[in-house]
Order: C-alpha cells, then sequence, then structure tokens
C-alpha cells in the first residue's frame, strides 16, 4: 500500500526492503513532509553513500599449512558483495566455482566488475592461483563464489542496493550452500547499529545462519571511526594488520589506516585483524582499478585497506566450515577470537588479535555442538 501511494506522490525507483522492514524511493524534498504524516511510516532515513573500503598473507594467517593438509573450503559457498566478480582464470581452473552472479546494479546476468575490487576481494578468498604457479593461492581455493554486484564501476553506490543485495544472499543461501557473507564496503556510521538498515540487514543475515564478515573501515589510526555495517556487536568485523612482507607474525602491527573502535554505541570493535597491507591477488583487466593502479592488464594487482583484511577471514571461516559444517556464525566468530594472537596494541585498534587458522581449526572439532543462529 505505501510503495502504490509513493509512487502517487511522484516518488521514483519505489522498491520494499523487506529484510529489514523498510521501503526505498527517490522523493522530492516537498514530498518528505507528506511522507512522514503517513500512519505506517515510523522513521525516514537518508539513502546513504556506500563505498569499497596472497603470497605472504595466506601464511601468515597458517591458511598454507591447511591447504597442504586438505582442507580447502570445499562444499561452502562464499557470497562477495561487492563489484562484481571478473570470470578470471583463477577461478575457472582447475575446475569452475563461480557458482552465481546477481547484478543489482545493472541487471546483467554473465560475470563482470567494471571496477575490479569485487574480483581483488574474490581472488583473497578463494582464487587456484593458477596463474601464478601457486604463488598467489587464496584462502579456501576449493570453495564456490558467488557474486553480487552491488557497486557501479566507480565502486559506490546507495545503502539501499546494498541491502537488496543481503536479502538476494539469504533468500538464495539454501539453494546455493551460501555459508559466508564478504561485505567489503562500508559507510561512515550515523547512529545506533539498532536504528542502521544496513547494520540490521547483514544481522538478519547472521540470524539466517550466514557468517558475516565485514570491514571495519579505513579511517584510522583515529578513535571512533569503525564504519557501518561493522558496527553491529553481532557481525564479524575486520581490521587491516601490515604483515611486513614476511611469514613471521612477531614484526606484525595494525595498519595505521585501519578503523579503530569504539563504535558509535561505545561498543569494542574491531573484533580481529587480519592482514590487509599490500595484498597481490586477483585483477579484472580493464576495470577502473587496472588502469589506475597502471596494471594493464595483468593476471594480479596489489592493493590494501580492510577491504582485503576481510576476505583473508571469510576464507578461515570457509575452511572451518568443510571441517565442521556444523558450526554456525557465532561458532566461528568465537573460535577466530579465541584463538587469534595478540599484537600488543589496543584493543580498539586489534580487537582480540591476528586470526591464526591454524589453532582456529585444531578448535573446530567436528564433534563441536552447532549453535545454528546468533545468541548476539
Amino acid at each position: 500500500r505505501l510503495c502504490g501511494w509513493l509512487a502517487s506522490q511522484g516518488c521514483r525507483r519505489v522498491r520494499r526492503l523487506d529484510l529489514v522492514g523498510c521501503v526505498a524511493a527517490e522523493m522530492p524534498a516537498t514530498t518528505v513532509r507528506r511522507v512522514m504524516g503517513q500512519p505506517h511510516v515510523q522513521r525516514l532515513f537518508f539513502d546513504r553513500e556506500v563505498r569499497a573500503l596472497l603470497d605472504v598473507a595466506a601464511p601468515a594467517v597458517g591458511a598454507t599449512a591447511l591447504r597442504e593438509a586438505g582442507v580447502t573450503g570445499q562444499g561452502v559457498t562464499v557470497a562477495v558483495l561487492d563489484t562484481g566478480i571478473h570470470p578470471h582464470p583463477d577461478f575457472l581452473e582447475p575446475s569452475p566455482r563461480l557458482e552465481a552472479f546477481h547484478d543489482a546494479v545493472n541487471g546483467r546476468t554473465d560475470f563482470y566488475d567494471d571496477n575490479g575490487h569485487g574480483t581483488h576481494v574474490a581472488g583473497i578468498i578463494a582464487g587456484s592461483g593458477a596463474r601464478s604457479g601457486g604463488r598467489y593461492t587464496g584462502i579456501a581455493p576449493g570453495a564456490r563464489l558467488a557474486g553480487v554486484k552491488v557497486l557501479d564501476a566507480r565502486g559506490s553506490g546507495r545503502m539501499s542496493t546494498v541491502i537488496a543485495g543481503v536479502e538476494w544472499v539469504v533468500a538464495n543461501r539454501e539453494r546455493l550452500g551460501i555459508r559466508v557473507l564478504n561485505v567489503s564496503l562500508g559507510a561512515p556510521a550515523a547512529g545506533s547499529y539498532r536504528d542502521d538498515p544496513l547494520a540490521r540487514a547483514c544481522a538478519a543475515a547472521w540470524e539466517a545462519g550466514i557468517t558475516v564478515c565485514v570491514a571495519a573501515g579505513n579511517e584510522g589510526p583515529a578513535a571512533g571511526t569503525i564504519a557501518s555495517p561493522g558496527i553491529h556487536p553481532a557481525l564479524l568485523t575486520v581490521g587491516a594488520s601490515d604483515d611486513r612482507d614476511t611469514e613471521d607474525q612477531q614484526d606484525d602491527a595494525v595498519a595505521p589506516f585501519s578503523s579503530r573502535g569504539p563504535t558509535v554505541d561505545g561498543l569494542p570493535k574491531p573484533d580481529v585483524v587480519a592482514p590487509g597491507a599490500n595484498i597481490t591477488a586477483t585483477n579484472a583487466p580493464g576495470s577502473l582499478l587496472d588502469r589506475q593502479v597502471g596494471a594493464g592488464g595483468a593476471d594480479y594487482i596489489t592493493l590494501s585497506g580492510t577491504s582485503m583484511a576481510t576476505p583473508v577471514v571469510a576464507g578461515l571461516a570457509a575452511l572451518l566450515l568443510e571441517r565442521n559444517p556444523g558450526l554456525g556464525p557465532d561458532d566461528i566468530k568465537r573460535l577466530l577470537m579465541e584463538t587469534a594472537g595478540d599484537l600488543g596494541a589496543d584493543a580498539h585498534a586489534q580487537g582480540r588479535g591476528l586470526v591464526d587458522g591454524r589453532r582456529a581449526l585444531e578448535a573446530a572439532a567436528p564433534a563441536e555442538p552447532a549453535s545454528g543462529k546468533s545468541r548476539s
């Protein structure tokens, strides 16, 4: 009923966002007062702009040893909410693992990435390293990928589009076997997580049994800079560490750009950190990032940010789920936090510390009871 009324008032692009009980629309400023007077409207939110925020990274978190032990994320689908995924050879060889693609921006059905950010993120999660002789293999090279394009060629988009992408993931989780959602994007937190529609949407995905890994943001080292949706206490919020281009964790530190807590609600975040400085992964030839960094269509590019740290954790979540499919999101979050290594930094910078895949997998015994849903 509200959608029809909005359309009659000259509003454009009206659509329901059932996951968070909202309706998105573009409206003239003269319509705002009339909309607020409707009995079914409790609050108005501005449709904020959302932006896209491994040769050493994988060994640094123990992923290489796990691959050598035969744990690769097989049987787990990771959804990548981003700028799309280019059909890179590392996702097609030695066997195709591109499971599905949903384009909420342009409505295309083929895999593509006109920005390149999503392809890089996907490669960190599940690239096979086929074009690099295994050097730039992702954390979980046996995992399948579902690409959900919610950001445009510039790496930006609207909160409502991102929420629609989360809805698609939740609706298709059983059909595609989606157990993990990577969200390497965000927007400045404008208020409490209780009222933030994007944070609430990601929390609904968590409650549906999907482990949601979200970027802390790149506004550090200032305090109180955690981005939405990473402000939600239930989600697994990831900051970035700098591994100094070595496998030895003794010289690791929290990256200066990594956003710090507390959140706008005064809650501790991030939860953990993972390597996010100078990470080399799959490139999308001809994309905006390919041109900006002067890669010239090369197979791989090197980027930094909490956007790069988050898929490291998403990949580890896929490995844990292969080992013990009964784990719920809360179980995975607890395992990764309890086994993280202290970097000696403030808790609002490092959370519980640097993720450690070896220790987490050892603790993820198949006999551990599943929680299924969030208890946060």
